[in-house]
């Protein structure tokens, strides 16, 4: 505007007869021609500002983000996937972990997805068995206080209401005697997801008379579930309490007017509880499945576990293939979302070597110089110190050139 101001200096002042001999035609023709000059000097300026703002935003490197229009906090969402390892969400093989002592055995069996000499072998889930008056464990050695009645115990003070001594199910009511399914902590995330799992366990015909826990596999497989579909849950100290039914994920709750009751599932611990009773009245075909043998090293939660990986040697009608303990996992997601948005005129040239060639650093393919082109690979999120804080990366190369502009939404989970 400077320019301007001094270019019109040296014109005559609108409507002021630079001689006494112009006329008014003269004069009508010299302001005419001031103004054409004024706006062409006008339009010279404005296209000035536009070509300096181009080239700003083609040498651009960050943009920074509207807080009011390109960012989206505190969305939540809820992620379900298969809890065994690799995400798998069947678990058809059973193994026993060689690292537990002689001690921790009596206590509890860690299963594994694969031999524990294999690599990327891990405890998927343990099984406990547990008596109010520690029946079926030995209490020799243990200050009279047998393991099952430890067991017993801790999952009392775990699961129940201060004061309410025993484990109640719509089966058989008040249960002296449990069995406990706990799933692995690092792979139940924030909880086990309800409606979600299906535990098979084969029925036995017999149990091994020296009391090691060994069973004789026998004919048929119950499946087992919760009722989540059917009904909403209770709520306890625990959290959240649903019924383990007979049924299965395909086919739902086997009479559902009546159902087989089991035990209960606490899904917001990863923990199954099964009532002792229910599994002697339905799951042995030859006799009492569950030891309870006073000071008698019963090893009941190795029956359990025997009976498990035994359901692997039927097929499932429902998918042709081996039963499988089938479970998910869940949890919420907390993300927040970055729009970033690269409009025609930024983002069309590039820093990389590969793009320009020679000491004068020409652009390397001479199309490019009327109409150059990149490709959006990566985005990088920065604090206002310019350092890198997250890196996204596109699932395939983005096109960007002049006729194109790109809107890239970044998830950020927390």
């Amino acid at each position: 505007m400077i320019n301007l101001i001094k270019r019109l200096k040296q014109y005559p002042k609108i409507g002021q007869t630079p001689n006494a001999s112009m006329d008014a035609n003269q004069q009508s023709d010299m302001n005419a021609q001031i103004e054409n000059m004024a706006r062409r000097m006008a339009a010279d300026i404005v296209a000035q500002q536009q070509q300096l703002a181009t080239d700003v935003r083609n040498g651009r490197i960050y943009n920074r983000f509207d807080n009011a229009n390109d960012v989206i906090n505190n969305q939540k969402e809820i992620v379900t996937a298969g809890l065994w390892s690799d995400n798998l969400a069947s678990l058809i093989t059973h193994h026993t972990s060689s690292t537990q002592t002689t001690s921790q055995r009596k206590y509890y069996v860690d299963v594994l997805q694969d031999l524990p000499e294999n690599d990327g072998s891990a405890v998927q889930y343990s099984i406990a068995y547990g008596h109010a008056l520690g029946s079926g464990s030995d209490s020799t050695g243990q200050l009279e206080d047998s393991p099952s009645k430890a067991v017993y115990s801790q999952y009392k003070q775990l699961l129940l209401t201060p004061g309410d001594n025993r484990f109640t199910t719509a089966g058989s009511g008040s249960t002296d005697h449990i069995y406990v399914i706990n799933f692995k902590r690092n792979r139940l995330k924030e909880r086990l997801d309800p409606g979600n799992w299906e535990l098979p366990m084969s029925k036995v015909s017999a149990r091994n008379a020296n009391a090691t826990g060994s069973v004789t596999i026998g004919s048929g497989v119950i499946q087992l579930i919760d009722d989540s579909s059917v009904t909403s849950a209770a709520y306890g100290e625990s959290g959240r309490i649903y019924n383990v039914v007979s049924g299965s994920l395909n086919d739902g709750i086997w009479n559902p007017t009546a159902p087989h009751y089991y035990g209960l599932v606490y899904p917001d611990h990863g923990i199954v509880v099964l009532d002792g009773k229910m599994l002697d009245q339905k799951l042995s075909t030859g006799g009492i499945f569950s030891n309870t043998g006073s000071s008698s090293e019963g090893n009941n939660h190795f029956a359990l576990y025997r009976s498990i990986s035994g359901s692997g040697l039927f097929v499932n009608p429902d998918t042709s293939d081996a039963y499988g303990f089938s479970a998910r996992n869940s949890e919420t997601i907390t993300s927040t979302h970055y729009f970033v948005r690269v409009k025609n005129a930024e983002y069309n040239f590039s820093n990389n070597s590969s793009y320009t060639t020679g000491s004068l650093g020409a652009i390397a393919q001479s199309t490019f110089i009327s109409d150059p082109k990149t490709y959006i690979t990566t985005i990088g999120l920065y604090n206002d110190r310019q350092e890198l804080l997250a890196i996204a990366k596109l699932s395939k190369p983005l096109l960007k050139s002049f006729q194109r502009e790109a809107l890239i939404r970044v998830k950020l989970d927390f």
